[in-house]
């Protein structure tokens, strides 16, 4: 009898070594695999979006569920996987790592790291797939996002929550505008995310280059997948990197995330989809194109206070062909984000830089969330450069005019030369108002146009140094009674610099002598 209970005491103390919980891994079958699509059978309780690991320990993620198989996209090596290996389950969504730690970090969009500074322990994991932020939690946009360089900053603003497209051809200075717009948010709480999609190396590491040597990689996130990448790689880049954005802008963060580029992305789920066989549509795009980019775009918002107020700012761009803004992709984006930047290449050829069609570029919400000083001395901007673009294509033809004709003709060329700014120049906003005084007040007609590189130099200096520009950076705001003391402030600059002029127009000297006297 004691044998006996101390038999069973020893099974029960065998079975107390075992969990209570049945614990399998569900594993299929490959049936075959070709162009990085694995078809497998056996993962009946598979989801969409999973992630499985194949017996090369490469990942792959659930695409296509049938009744008796599903179709698997490689995210790696696939010429090592064979027909009937075995593929596992992980019952995982496909997510990535986040925490503060990818910070000036550049990353694969799985998190894997390409900068040789050890590996991301994830604080927690976010899924890269999610629906956008329901609209009850977000607000208007409202507050600026400078961007340092000054015809988009007054005539075309970005504010905090916005989606802004940036569009042209390429080698016409799309990828410069979002870099500087980047290293313009240094010191100003704004974390940046840089997706590249389909870039050479050596082009990314320029890039990488240039944030480093400001200063901005410090604040900045770089995600890529290089043009030797595969597609599956390419596709999951962009959310990857909005995924970041989102948890950062949760916890109250702004944040500024530029794809670059979209129309490669799509070029690479078009491949996809072609492989899935997938009916296929207009340019060969799949049926679901324009959700591909409208499910990424839209998380990108501003959260109202009770949300902690955070806001995501995109800058998607796309490269056309011939100026074409019409085609497929282009049209489809546009009609996604809230404006476009339009570059053009016969612009860029003329030495305009930024070479931005200002006719054809918009920003539907921008003006609501500009600087207040900004948005005032650039009221005229717009229009005047509109008039002087039409004068100019009327004097083409040799046509003879008037004298209030040549003033717009000589307005318009001095402005043109006030918006021009070269890759390595970006302004900060007082300066850009200090700018735009002088178009606003028309005094920029005084100064002769092979000068106005001089008179800037010298002017830009003494307002650094005027108390009311001080008191107007201070504030943010400016009334009519400090524009009325800076205008004849400023004359008095201007009489002084063209009094050192010889043959200086003396039409020109008698009205700047009578504007001051009023």
């Amino acid at each position: 009898m004691k044998n006996r209970d101390n038999y069973i005491e020893y099974i029960k103390a065998e079975i107390s070594k075992y969990s209570k919980e049945t614990n399998f891994n569900e594993s299929g079958k490959v049936i075959s695999v070709s162009d990085g699509i694995a078809i497998v059978s056996g993962l009946k309780n598979a989801m969409i979006n999973e992630v499985v690991i194949f017996s090369n320990d490469t990942k792959g993620i659930i695409m296509n569920l049938e009744i008796s198989f599903v179709v698997i996209l490689i995210l790696g090596e696939y010429k090592t996987i064979e027909e009937k290996s075995e593929v596992l389950r992980t019952k995982n969504i496909i997510s990535i790592p986040i925490g503060k730690e990818i910070l000036g970090r550049i990353l694969s969009p799985l998190s894997e790291p390409l900068d040789n500074k050890g590996i991301i322990i994830g604080q927690r994991y976010s899924h890269i797939e999610k629906n956008a932020t329901s609209i009850m939690d977000r607000e208007s946009v409202n507050e600026p996002l400078q961007t340092g360089i000054l015809l988009i900053d007054s005539m075309i603003p970005i504010g905090k929550g916005q989606r802004e497209l940036i569009v042209g051809d390429r080698q016409t200075g799309k990828t410069e505008i979002a870099i500087n717009t980047i290293i313009n948010q240094k010191g100003k709480n704004v974390k940046c995310i840089y997706v590249s999609v389909g870039q050479k190396n050596s082009s990314l590491v320029k890039i990488i280059n240039k944030l480093e040597n400001a200063g901005a990689m410090k604040y900045t996130t770089i995600i890529s997948a290089s043009a030797s990448d595969y597609d599956s790689i390419k596709y999951l880049a962009p959310y990857s990197g909005m995924a970041i954005a989102e948890e950062w802008m949760k916890s109250g963060e702004d944040v500024l995330i530029v794809f670059d580029d979209l129309t490669k992305h799509a070029y690479s789920y078009r491949s996809i989809s072609l492989l899935l066989k997938r009916p296929s549509g207009r340019e060969s795009y799949p049926g679901d194109i324009f959700y591909l980019h409208s499910r990424l775009l839209e998380r990108a918002c501003k959260l109202n206070k009770e949300n902690k107020g955070g806001s995501i700012t995109a800058l998607p761009i796309i490269e056309t062909m011939n100026n074409d803004i019409s085609t497929y992709i282009p049209t489809n984006i546009i009609s996604i984000t809230d404006g476009q930047i339009f570059l053009q290449t016969n612009l860029f050829n003329l030495g305009q830089k930024p070479a931005i069609n200002v006719e054809l570029s918009v920003s539907r919400i921008g003006s609501s969330a500009q600087n207040k000083v900004i948005k005032k001395l650039s009221s005229n901007m717009k229009s005047s450069l509109a008039q002087y673009y039409d004068m100019l294509n009327f004097t083409q033809f040799g046509t003879e005019v008037d004298e209030e004709t040549k003033n717009i003709l000589e307005k318009g060329k001095r402005i043109n030369w006030i918006i021009k700014q070269s890759d390595h120049t970006i302004y900060d906003w007082v300066t850009q108002s200090m700018l735009l005084f002088t178009v606003f007040t028309n005094l920029i007609s005084y100064i002769p146009f092979d000068l106005l590189d001089d008179f800037f130099s010298h002017y830009l200096n003494l307002c650094k140094e005027n108390e009311i520009w001080k008191e107007i950076e201070q504030k943010v705001t400016i009334n009519n009674e400090q524009i009325e003391i800076l205008t004849k402030w400023a004359l008095n600059i201007i009489y002084e610099f063209i009094m050192k002029i010889e043959n200086y127009d003396e039409n020109m000297y008698k009205l700047i002598k009578k504007r001051i006297k009023e």
